[in-house]
C-alpha cells in the first residue's frame, strides 16, 4: 500500500465535451442516456488525486460520489488491529456516497494507490440523482449491492480466518499433551521391553514348578485388569508405600512398588505367592511380574494418547466440514456440530477453570443449512461466553426441539451486557475487547449466518445471566 499523505485533490478545469465523451465510454455509465450524463457533467467537478492521498477516512462522512476515470483507489478496514484491503476501484468504477445508501460514515480508509482522476458529484447533488437521473440511479443501486456483498464476504472471510487462527492455537495446545505423553511413553517402552526380556530369561532359569508358575502368571494377569475407580494422590501414595513395605519385608526390590501399585494386585495375593515360592525365586518372579505390568501400562498410555489425538482430529474435521462440499444446503446434525465445537473449545474453558456443560436429547431433529457455517455460529457464541465469565465460571449449552424449530441456547454467568450496549453488539466492528483481541465481527457474522439460515437470534442479559438464543427451522 502507498504511504498515506495529507493533502487535497487538484481541481481541473475540464472541457465539458471531452468529459462527456469520457463518461460515454465509462464501463458503468455507457448505457445511460446522454441527457443524464450532461447533468453529471454540469454538477460535478473533475479532480486529480496524487498517490497516497486519503480520500475517505474511517468514521467520517464521504464527500460525494466519485466516478473514476483513471487510476486506482483501495479501501482498507481495520481488522483485528491491522489494515487489510477489502475492495479496489479502477477506471470504470463508481464509489463514494451512493443513492439510497444508509452509510453514515466510511467503514475504513480509502487510499489512492496511483495517480487518479475522477468526476466528483457533491453529496447534496447525489440526493437529487433519483429524480434528475433515474437511469444513473438504477445503475448505482447495482453498484451499492455489489459493494455490500463484497464487504459482507470480506467480513465473513476475516472472521473465518480469525476463528481458524484461534482453532489452530487451541488445537496445537490440546494436541501437545497427548502427543508428548505418547512420545514419552514410547521412549520409556524400549527400556521396559529390555527389562521384560531380561526378567523373562531369569524366570525361565529359576526352575519354577508348573503350580508355582501358574500362580505367578495369575499375578501378572492382574496387570491387564483395569482398577475400578480412581485413587486420589494420597490413596495412591499409601498403596505404593504398603507394597514397598511388603517387598522390603520379603527380601524383594521395593523399587518394583510403583509398577505394582497401578494394578489390582492385592497384598493377599502377594502373601499367597510368598507362601508358595521361595524367597530367591519370589524376587525373580516379582521382577518379571513388575516388568510386564510396566510394559502394559506404557502401552495403555500410548493407546490413550493416540485415542485422544484421534478424537481431537475427528472433532476438528467435523467442526470444519473439511471433507464435505458446502455448495448446497443439507440436513445438519446440530447435536454433532455442538459436540465437535465443544471439543475444540475445551482448552479455553480449562484455561479459565470454567465449567462447560451441554444438555441435548439424542433425537434432536436436524436443521437444513450449512454445517460449517452453523459451527461458526456456535464457536463465536461459546467464545464470547467464555470471555464473559470469570475464573471458575459456568457456560451451559442446551438444545431442544420446539414445534417446527430447533432452539439452541448458550448461557453464561458472566458480568452481562450493559443495557446501553445491547443495541450495538450486533453491529460490524463493534467490540468491547482490547485492540487486537477481537475483530468486532463475531456477533455480526453470527447474525448474518443465522439470518441466511432463515433463523432468529435473540439475547437476554442481566448481571450473572446472559443467554443467546438461536432458533432454526427443522429440515423437512
Amino acid at each position: 500500500m502507498t504511504d498515506v499523505q495529507v493533502g487535497a485533490p487538484i481541481v481541473v478545469a475540464a472541457d465539458k465535451a471531452e468529459l462527456l465523451a469520457r463518461l460515454e465510454k465509462h464501463r458503468r455509465l455507457s448505457n445511460v442516456p446522454r441527457s443524464e450524463l450532461e447533468w453529471l457533467v454540469a454538477h460535478g467537478t473533475l479532480e486529480q488525486y496524487a498517490a497516497g492521498l486519503l480520500v475517505a477516512r474511517k468514521g467520517r462522512n464521504v464527500d460525494g460520489l466519485f466516478i473514476i476515470l483513471s487510476g486506482r483507489i483501495s479501501h482498507l478496514t481495520d481488522q483485528g488491529g491491522s489494515w487489510r484491503k477489502v475492495i479496489e476501484w479502477r477506471a470504470g468504477d463508481v464509489t463514494g456516497q451512493l443513492p439510497y445508501s444508509r452509510m453514515a460514515g466510511a467503514p475504513g480508509n480509502s487510499v489512492v494507490e496511483e495517480p487518479t482522476e475522477a468526476l466528483r458529484i457533491p453529496t447534496a447533488d447525489v440526493r437529487a440523482l433519483p429524480v434528475e437521473c433515474p437511469n444513473v440511479t438504477a445503475e448505482l443501486v447495482h453498484v451499492m449491492l455489489d459493494r455490500a456483498r463484497t464487504f459482507q464476504s470480506s467480513d465473513l472471510q476475516v472472521e473465518k480466518m480469525a476463528s481458524l487462527g484461534k482453532l489452530a492455537a487451541r488445537l496445537a495446545h490440546e494436541l501437545n499433551n497427548p502427543a508428548s505423553a505418547a512420545a514419552r511413553s514410547a521412549e520409556l517402552l524400549s527400556g521396559a521391553l529390555v527389562e521384560c526380556e531380561t526378567a523373562a530369561r531369569e524366570l525361565g532359569s529359576a526352575g519354577l514348578e508348573a503350580r508355582e508358575l501358574a500362580l505367578i502368571e495369575r499375578l501378572r494377569a492382574s496387570c491387564a485388569a483395569m482398577p475400578t475407580g480412581v485413587l486420589s494422590p494420597i490413596e495412591r501414595a499409601d498403596r505404593e508405600e504398603a507394597i514397598a513395605g511388603w517387598l522390603s519385608d520379603h527380601g524383594s526390590d521395593d523399587s518394583l512398588a510403583p509398577a505394582l501399585a497401578d494394578t489390582v494386585l492385592t497384598l493377599g495375593s502377594l502373601d499367597e505367592a510368598a507362601a508358595a515360592v521361595g524367597a530367591d525365586r519370589l524376587r525373580t518372579a516379582l521382577r518379571w511380574v513388575a516388568a510386564g505390568c510396566t510394559v502394559r501400562a506404557l502401552a495403555r498410555d500410548i493407546e490413550r494418547a493416540a485415542s485422544r489425538v484421534h478424537h481431537l482430529v475427528s472433532a476438528v474435521k467435523g467442526f470444519t466440514y473439511m471433507d464435505r462440499p458446502s455448495a448446497t444446503a443439507e440436513p445438519v446434525d446440530v447435536a454433532k456440530g455442538l459436540a465437535d465445537t465443544l471439543a475444540v473449545m475445551g482448552t479455553k474453558a480449562r484455561g479459565k477453570s470454567a465449567s462447560l456443560t451441554v444438555d441435548m436429547p439424542a433425537d434432536l431433529p436436524r436443521v437444513r443449512g450449512f454445517g460449517g457455517e452453523l459451527n461458526q455460529v456456535w464457536a463465536n457464541l461459546l467464545d464470547n461466553a467464555l470471555d464473559a465469565v470469570k475464573e471458575g465460571g459456568s457456560v451451559r449449552v442446551t438444545a431442544r426441539a420446539d414445534g417446527s424449530n430447533v432452539v439452541v441456547r448458550v448461557t453464561d454467568d458472566g458480568h452481562g451486557i450493559p443495557p446501553e450496549l445491547k443495541g450495538q453488539i450486533f453491529e460490524p466492528f463493534f467490540t468491547t475487547k482490547a485492540v487486537g483481541e477481537g475483530t468486532g465481527l463475531g456477533l455480526d457474522i453470527v447474525r448474518r449466518l443465522v439470518d441466511s439460515h432463515a433463523g432468529l437470534l435473540d439475547v437476554e442479559s442481566e448481571p450473572g445471566h446472559t443467554e443467546f438464543r438461536v432458533t432454526l427451522p427443522v429440515a423437512k
